[in-house]
C-alpha cells in the first residue's frame, strides 16, 4: 500500500506541541523530506498545490496528480488541468495516474467530463484514471483508462453494492485500485484488505509532526499484519 498525502513533499523539519488538539507532554519533529523518500509514502498534487510541484513530485518516491474537483469544481478547466500536467511530465516515471476530471456523488456527470480527457492524459504519457462515483454499476470502457480512483460519498464507497463492488469487478480486470479520503488506521486498514494498491489522505496537512508518526505507525503495521482478502 502506498500512501499519498496532500501536503506537498516540503524537504523541512517541522516540530509539533499538540496531538488532535491536545497538548504533548514534549514536542514532537519529523523530517518531512525523509517521510516522503519512504518507499510507501508519496504526495498527491492538485492545480492548487503551492510551491514547486514538479521539485515536489521529484522529491518524494511516488506521487500522483488529481484534478482538485472535489474541492474546488469551481477553478477546474480542461485546458488548464492539461497544462498543469505538461509541467510535471519530466516525473512521471513515479507517477501512479492522474485523474480525470470528476463530479462529486454523480457517476452519470463524471464519465461525460472524463471521457474526452483521459485520451489526452495518456497522450501526455501518463496512466489515466477514472473517478467511481455514486451511481457507478458497471465499468467504463477498460481500453480507455488505466487505474480506478473509488471516490464518492462516503457511504457509496465504503458499502459492498457501491465502491467495494466496483473495487473487485476492477481487480477482476487485472487493472490498479487508489481509495481517496482515508485519514485513519480503520480506514487504510479496509483499503489494504479489499486489494487497494495506493490510498491518499488530508491528515498531515493539519499536523505534520503527530499525523507523520500516525501515518508510518499504520504503514508498519500493514507490513507486520498479514491481512485476509475481502474477496478471492
Amino acid at each position: 500500500m502506498i500512501y499519498l498525502s496532500s501536503r506537498p513533499g516540503r524537504a523541512d523539519v517541522v516540530t509539533g506541541t499538540r496531538r488532535r488538539g491536545n497538548p504533548l507532554a514534549a514536542p514532537v519533529t519529523v523530517d518531512v523530506g525523509a517521510l516522503l523518500r519512504r518507499p510507501d509514502i508519496g504526495v498527491m498534487l492538485t492545480p492548487a498545490s503551492k510551491g514547486d510541484v514538479l521539485g515536489a513530485a521529484r522529491r518524494s518516491s511516488w506521487w500522483a496528480a488529481d484534478t482538485g474537483c472535489f474541492t474546488r469544481p469551481e477553478a477546474y478547466s480542461d485546458v488548464g488541468y492539461l497544462s498543469w500536467l505538461e509541467v510535471l511530465a519530466p516525473a512521471r516515471a513515479t507517477c501512479l495516474f492522474a485523474t480525470a476530471p470528476d463530479v462529486v456523488g454523480d457517476w452519470q456527470a463524471t464519465w461525460q467530463r472524463a471521457a474526452p480527457v483521459l485520451p489526452a492524459i495518456r497522450g501526455l504519457g501518463f496512466l489515466a484514471s477514472v473517478v467511481a462515483q455514486d451511481g457507478m454499476v458497471m465499468l467504463p470502457p477498460l481500453e480507455m483508462w488505466d487505474v480506478l480512483f473509488v471516490g464518492g460519498t462516503t457511504r457509496w464507497k465504503l458499502s459492498e453494492s457501491g465502491g467495494y463492488r466496483m473495487a473487485r469487478m476492477a481487480l477482476e480486470q487485472g487493472k490498479r485500485l487508489h481509495l481517496g479520503r482515508v485519514n485513519s488506521w480503520v480506514r487504510i486498514r479496509a483499503a489494504a484488505q479489499a486489494g487497494y494498491h495506493s490510498s491518499d489522505g488530508s491528515a498531515l496537512s493539519y499536523n505534520p509532526p503527530m499525523m507523520a508518526a500516525e501515518i508510518v505507525g499504520w504503514l508498519d503495521r500493514l507490513q507486520r499484519q498479514p491481512h485476509l482478502a475481502l474477496w478471492d
